[in-house]
């Protein structure tokens, strides 16, 4: 025998909505600088899922899972294949497996933009953390229903 409690609260409502794009934006911050300073993949995508699990706990699970627009396991299948990808490019050019390589693009209005192979690992992991614990949660939602 299960209850259903049905408590809003618009304090909590009302906080989310101001603090989720916050908190997305932060996950973004330290996938970005995880190569040199503390962050990278795995901490940005925890921020990532917690900030979709506080619209969980605020809102309610349909509008927590219209944020994705895709199923949890296909963000973490996504991040797999980003992350078995990044291995390739040592290959093209004699290196050892997952050797970082690195390419710089200049762009007309940003000027120098540096791309990296790690940097693609790193967003590869932060896909699948996304995905893996918002699986999880979710399904735990779920099985309450």
């Amino acid at each position: 025998m299960s209850r259903q409690f049905n408590m809003r609260s618009l304090i909590l409502s009302t906080g989310t909505t101001i603090i989720l794009p916050l908190l997305l934006l932060f996950s973004l911050f330290l996938l970005l600088r995880g190569h040199n300073e503390p962050g990278g993949g795995f901490i940005g995508g925890l921020v990532a899922a917690a900030a979709i699990a506080l619209k969980l706990f605020a809102d309610d699970y349909p509008s927590a899972k219209s944020l994705l627009r895709v199923h949890p396991l296909q963000i973490v299948g996504v991040g797999l294949a980003i992350a078995a990808l990044s291995s390739l490019p040592s290959l093209f050019v004699g290196e050892n497996f997952f050797t970082a390589q690195w390419w710089t693009l200049y762009l007309p209005i940003f000027g120098p933009l540096k791309l990296s192979t790690p940097l693609f690992f790193d967003i590869g992991v932060y896909l699948c953390v996304i995905g893996t614990v918002l699986t999880a949660i979710f399904t735990l939602v779920e099985a309450e229903h």
